[in-house]
């Protein structure tokens, strides 16, 4: 339970071997369903939008549809947010921002995705009125109040603030720390018994 990670780096720095033991001890079936995962986190009993917010991370993160996370999914995710592409990022960010899936984020959609970050995260550096303001301001040009894929790729690409702020908003340092020191928590109460 003493291991302190301090950033993704760190947490994903273990060899793939011991992430899969992780994984296995945590989900012997080998998959996740979007409640062991909310129990993982720790995530019961959350406000509507924190949850929510879970809910589309999760479908995000089931990359084949099936309804589960498996151990290949869990790891491409994760290492997606480390190691990818500022394009695969960004796609990223989109397809869980659309959370209604129509192909274009609006306001209202990504002010409810930033603030239950911060409701799971505890970060509030950032008020998500004044960042969603602010996209919307140099991102939007023609007005419309939504954006497609190209034109947030294109302009968050375009305006390195509001680059640095997504990066921010979307540190999911936190939640795998929590996952991290939960199996281990579970691990150390397993060897005890």
């Amino acid at each position: 339970m003493g291991n302190k990670h301090t950033n993704l780096d760190e947490i994903l720095a273990e060899d793939m071997h011991h992430w899969y033991n992780k994984f296995m001890k945590e989900s012997p079936s080998g998959l996740i369903t979007l409640f062991e995962l909310k129990a993982i986190l720790g995530l019961q009993g959350m406000n509507e939008d924190a949850s929510s917010y879970v809910d589309q991370v999760f479908f995000t993160f089931d990359m084949d549809g099936d309804g589960y996370i498996d151990f290949v999914e869990y790891i491409a995710a994760i290492s997606l947010m480390l190691k990818g592409e500022i394009n695969q990022k960004l796609k990223w960010y989109f397809k869980l921002f659309d959370q209604d899936g129509n192909g274009k984020i609006d306001k209202e959609e990504l002010e409810t995705i930033f603030t239950a970050i911060q409701d799971i995260t505890r970060n509030y550096e950032i008020v998500p009125e004044e960042i969603v303001t602010l996209i919307y301001e140099k991102i939007d040009v023609n007005g419309e109040g939504e954006l497609t894929l190209e034109e947030f790729i294109e302009g968050a690409k375009g305006h390195p603030d509001i680059m640095e702020m997504l990066k921010k908003m979307m540190d999911l340092t936190p939640v795998l720390v929590i996952i991290v020191e939960g199996w281990q928590q579970a691990n150390n109460k397993k060897e005890s018994s």
